[in-house]
Order: structure tokens, then sequence, then C-alpha cells
């Protein structure tokens, strides 16, 4: 009994400099209650770290799901940018801005829906102006500033026109209108200068400035093509390179398409016996593109008249007889008078001398020409262009390959019956004529690297397959961030709020019992677990489990070291039941 009336004052003793900081730490928590408050819940922990996860897990998914942003409008003015915003803002589009504000950007899904919206409200209003600027004229406008205002108005036209060619940006055009004149000798021509800024990594073919030089030439009277100069954003003179060539970009397009038809034929021909890339054949065309007309009249010999057509005839015919009137040579002796008329005696006499005396000499002359048609031919020639003058034609065909039974390759060259057969080949592909002039040269050689066939990438090289591992990966990393701060954060505030149910006590006896043992009589060995256990009793964090296998393991050790304190404990429990 002593020595039980002995521990309570040896342990509160003991206990003292634990209460004293018990009451320091009091102190401060009346100060914080909140903190204490805060310490003291178990679930705070736990429901900080899931707000954190939530937040960080939010915050990545939002990050990956970030629209890509493309350019809607670039290089607009400030009116222009100020009206687009708005009508953004009102619709309630999502938007960026870059260059300083001179170009806006959209979610890349929404740019051509966004493009048809705004153009459907006139926006943007580009700084050119086409015809409606001479819709507000004013009433008493000079000519001079009639002019000005049509002039301003045609560039505006044709800078819209050019803009919409896919390659332009955007167009400027300046016209040299002159003034009208009375006389033919002091006649202008009117000029045009056309500036093109064309998109990063585009061209103009030569096609492509030659349309445009001709629709500025054709919406401006009386303007020759030869008048109009177009130059790009780097100031590169285009219209010199066309001119340049002496052909247009349909005469240059003609010879590539026959040259490209004729390789594609020989190409086709050689790639079943060779395989794909083991023959490469090169054809060089000479395009006659000049314009000849000829006009040819040819006469033939005349054939049957019968057969003939008449064509014109003419006759003419003359007749002159002289009667029984005077005649020898005029005088006195001819100018007698005529002799009275008598009957004849002899009718046979008088007959025959009246026939020789009526007998008078007679003239006759009959003439007849005619004109048949004349086998005439007259013949046109008219020459059509882009005939073709010559081809040469260049083959080169790799060696023969050949793998033997080990896998080995060997290449050899082909033998000259088989090069003969591939030139004869190639001749009736490209439909050779020895006339014109054509030639074909066929070279067997071996191929130093197959330059035709690109090696296969492996599949996780392909770009289809890179993309996809981009995605896996930022979803792949959104998962390792959120198991991390699982297993850091939220499983240890959880074992802290849920803490495992306590196993069934051993029947030894009331921890509180047993706690008189938590005395100093067994001496100052154990002097520091004792000031721990007040320190962390007073905090709150001991469970009872660890509180009751402690207070076990003491009451071993002070068994095993004064046994006989045991039995004065297990005595007085005895009395006490009694």
């Amino acid at each position: 009994m002593g020595l039980a009336g002995a521990q309570p004052g040896t342990a509160g003793a003991a206990a003292g400099p634990g209460l004293a900081g018990g009451a320091d730490f009091g102190g401060f928590a009346q100060r914080v209650p909140m903190l204490n408050q805060f310490r003291s819940n178990p679930r705070v922990p736990l429901i900080v770290a899931v707000a954190i996860l939530v937040m960080v897990v939010a915050g990545l998914v939002m990050w990956s799901r970030q629209p890509d942003y493309r350019v809607l409008f670039s290089n607009l003015s400030d009116r222009d940018g100020g009206a687009i915003v708005a009508a953004l803002q009102q619709g309630n589009i999502p938007y960026k801005l870059s260059d300083g504000g001179g170009a806006i950007l959209v979610p890349a899904e929404q740019v051509h829906e966004t493009r048809l919206r705004l153009a459907s409200q006139g926006l943007p209003k580009s700084g050119s102006v086409g015809f409606e600027l001479m819709d507000n004229q004013k009433f008493g406008i000079s000519q001079f500033a009639e002019q000005v205002n049509y002039q301003r108005a045609l560039e505006g036209e044709l800078e819209r026109t050019i803009g919409a060619v896919s390659s332009v940006k955007s167009a400027r055009v300046h016209l040299a209108i002159p003034k009208p004149s009375v006389f033919v000798r002091d006649k202008e021509l009117p000029t045009a200068s056309v500036m093109v800024n064309l998109y990063p990594g585009r061209v103009l073919d030569e096609g492509q400035v030659v349309a445009i030089a001709h629709m500025v030439a054709s919406g401006v009277a009386d303007m020759p093509v030869k008048n109009v100069n177009i130059v790009d954003q780097d100031g590169n003179l285009l219209t010199s390179q066309s001119a340049a060539s002496g052909l247009d970009a349909s005469q240059l397009k003609y010879v590539q398409q026959i040259e490209h038809n004729t390789q594609k034929r020989i190409d086709a021909i050689l790639a079943p016996l060779f395989g794909a890339g083991n023959a490469r054949s090169q054809v060089s065309a000479d395009i006659d593109f000049s314009k000849l007309e000829q006009t040819a009249e040819s006469y033939g010999p005349n054939g049957n008249p019968q057969s003939t057509a008449i064509r014109s005839q003419q006759s003419s015919e003359s007749s002159e007889t002289t009667g029984s009137g005077a005649s020898g040579v005029p005088g006195a002796l001819s100018n007698q008078p005529p002799q009275p008329a008598s009957a004849p005696v002899d009718a046979a006499a008088s007959g025959a001398a009246g026939a020789a005396a009526k007998a008078t000499p007679q003239n006759q002359r009959r003439d007849t020409t005619t004109n048949y048609e004349v086998d005439r031919t007259v013949r046109h020639y008219e020459q059509a262009t882009g005939g073709i003058k010559r081809l040469s034609v260049a083959v080169v065909v790799n060696y023969d390959k050949k793998v033997d039974a080990k896998g080995n390759v060997t290449m050899t060259p082909l033998a000259a019956d088989k090069l003969a057969q591939v030139q004869q080949l190639v001749k009736d592909a490209m439909g050779f004529d020895e006339k014109r002039g054509d030639s074909v040269n066929v070279v067997n050689s071996a191929f130093s690297a197959d330059l035709n066939v690109t090696p296969d990438l492996p599949w996780w090289r392909t770009p289809q397959m890179i993309a996809w591992g981009l995605q896996a990966a930022k979803y792949v990393g959104i998962g390792i961030v959120g198991l991390f701060l699982y297993f850091s954060m939220v499983k240890p505030a959880m074992r802290r709020a849920f803490p495992p149910p306590e196993p069934a006590a051993p029947a030894l006896g009331a921890p509180d019992e047993l706690s008189l043992l938590d005395g100093p009589s067994v001496g100052g060995e154990n002097k520091e677990d004792e000031d721990k256990d007040a320190e962390v009793s007073l905090l709150g964090h001991e469970s009872k489990k660890a509180k009751f296998d402690r207070n076990l393991d003491y009451a071993r050790m002070v068994a095993r070291q004064d046994a006989r304190i045991v039995a004065t404990v297990v005595k007085n429990w005895v009395s006490d039941e009694r």
C-alpha cells in the first residue's frame, strides 16, 4: 500500500515538467484556436491533399485540352481589328492577339466558320475600296476628282481580284492612265504596276504571272500586256522572266507534258522487266511552235476536148458576092447606059450566055474560137503549232541482280541482245521516227544507290505513330502526376484520418491499473521514455494500441527486475475485488 501510495506522488512529481510543457502548449493553442482545431482534426490533411490532387489533375487536363490556335486574319488595320474583336466577343468565340495586335488567332476548328460569319458581316473591310466609292458621289464634283475616284475604284477592284489568287496574301495596283488626246500621234497607252505580297513559302509560276498581267491589261482600256509590270514583296521583277524565254506558260506546259507522257510510257514498259527503280529515263523534246501558212496554185495539161468543159466560144463568118452591073475601069466607056431588053433567039445559047454574063466573083470567110476550162488546182497549207521536231531519250538500266542459294547477291551486266531488245522497246514506246532525227541511248550500269525506292521507316518512326505517342505521353504524364500525389499526400492522410481498428486487448488487466506502474519506483532508467510519453499524450497523437503495448512492455520489464512489486500490485487488485 505504501508503494501504491508513493506512486501517485512520484508520478505527479514526474509529470510536473510535462504539465509545464502542456501548459505552454495549451497557452499557444489558446492564442491560435483555429490551428489547434486543425491539428486535432485528423481529416484536414486528407481534405487538403484531395483538393490539391483535384486541382493539379484538373489543371493538367485543361492544359491538354487547350485548343490549337490558328491565324484568322493578319496585317489588319486598327479599325478592322477592333471590329473583328467586337464581333468575336459578341459571338462568344475565344481569340488571341499576336504580332502586336496585327494578327487575330482563333481555335483551329473554328477558323473557316468564323471567316464565313465575318464575311457575312462585311469584315474585314480592307484598306482598298472598289466601285462602292462611286456610290456616294457629291453633287457638283469636278471632272478631275471624278477621274481620280474612278481610278481609285479601278485599282481597288483589281487588288481584290488579284488577292483572290491562292498564293497572294495581298496586292497593290498602281495605274497610270494618260489624258485622252484628239491627235493620234500624241496618244499614249496606259501602264500598270502591280506588287504582290505572297504567303511564306509560296511562289508564282510563269503561268500565274502571265494570267495576272492579262487580267490587269484586260481590265483597263487600251492597255497592252507588255505595259504591265509585276513585282513581289522582295523586289523581284516577275514579268521579265516569262518574257525573256520567248515562250508563254501554255507552250512551256505543253513541252513538259509531252516529255512527261513519253517518259511515263517508257518507265511503264520497263518496270515489269527490271523492277521499280532499276530503269530510269529522261526525255528531251524539241517542239516547233512556228505558225506557217502557204497557198499553192498549179495548172495541169488539157485532156480530151470533148470531155472538157467549154469556158467560152466565138464564131465569125464573112461572105462577098459581085452582081451583073457595069464593070471595068471606071470612065467614059464604063458609064454607058444599059441596053434595051430583047428576047433571046436561041434559048440554049442565050442560057449559056446569060449564065456567063451573070457569073460574078464571090469571097466567103468563117472563124471559130473555142476556150476550154483550164485544169487549175489551188492548195492552202496551214501548219499546226506544237509539232514535234525531235525527241531525245536517255535510258539507264541497272545491272541484273542474282541471288544464290546462300543468299549472296551478285550484280551482273545485261547481255547485248537484251540491251537491243530494251532499245527497241523504248523506240516503240516513244514513237521513234528516224526522218525527224530522233535518238535513243540505252546504257547498262550499276546503280550506286536505289534513288527511286525510299527505305521503309519502322512503324515507330512514322509521323502518325509519333503523333499518337506524343498524345499518349501527355496523358501518361498526367496519370503519373496523379499517382504521385495520391501516394505521397492522399494515402498518408487517409491513414491518419481513418486508422485501422484496434485488436482485442489481452486479459492482463485494465490499462488504467497497469498505468500505475508508470512511476519512478524503478529508478531513473526510463526517465526519457516517461517524458516522451507525457509529451505525446498531451499532443493527442498517441493511439490506444500503442499506449497499451508500451505499458505491457514496461510491466514485463518491471516484473523481470523486481518480482515483489508485481506481487504487491496483484495483491492490491485481489484485495480491491473483495
